[in-house]
């Protein structure tokens, strides 16, 4: 039993990309679904699909990204702030700046997951998921 999934998600991926692998399996959950969506829109993983037949609740394959020349994924650190010791909420006026705005945070908001600055945006606070950078 993993008691935090959502660092399990993120270690699978960090570790994915270190060996260099051009896709990782993740059982799959709505909210690591929505993180997913993120981290392919935001640039960072290239595409992803869902297999529903695969599992007890199925799981999420994603591609994921590297650099053409270097060969380095397309993130260089995925970092989990809040923990379940430790959960780190934030309103509007406090939510971080990831690397000077370079990054993004990945928000669970009462909107739905969302990136910081579209928190920002929509005026709405929430639990600081993960760092991408």
């Amino acid at each position: 039993m993993i008691t935090d999934p959502i660092a399990d998600f993120l270690t699978r991926i960090r570790n994915a990309a270190k060996a260099g692998h051009k896709v990782v399996e993740i059982p799959a959950s709505k909210l690591k679904l929505e993180m997913t969506k993120i981290l392919v829109d935001q640039g960072y993983a290239l595409s992803y699909k869902m297999a529903e037949n695969e599992g007890p609740q199925g799981t999420i394959k994603i591609a994921l990204k590297y650099d053409a020349m270097t060969k380095q994924p397309a993130f260089r650190g995925l970092t989990r702030v809040s923990k379940p010791g430790l959960r780190q909420y934030v309103n509007t006026d406090s939510m971080p700046r990831v690397k000077n705005g370079l990054g993004i945070a990945i928000v669970s908001t009462s909107k739905g997951v969302m990136t910081d600055k579209q928190a920002r945006a929509s005026k709405v606070g929430g639990e600081v998921l993960c760092y991408v950078y």
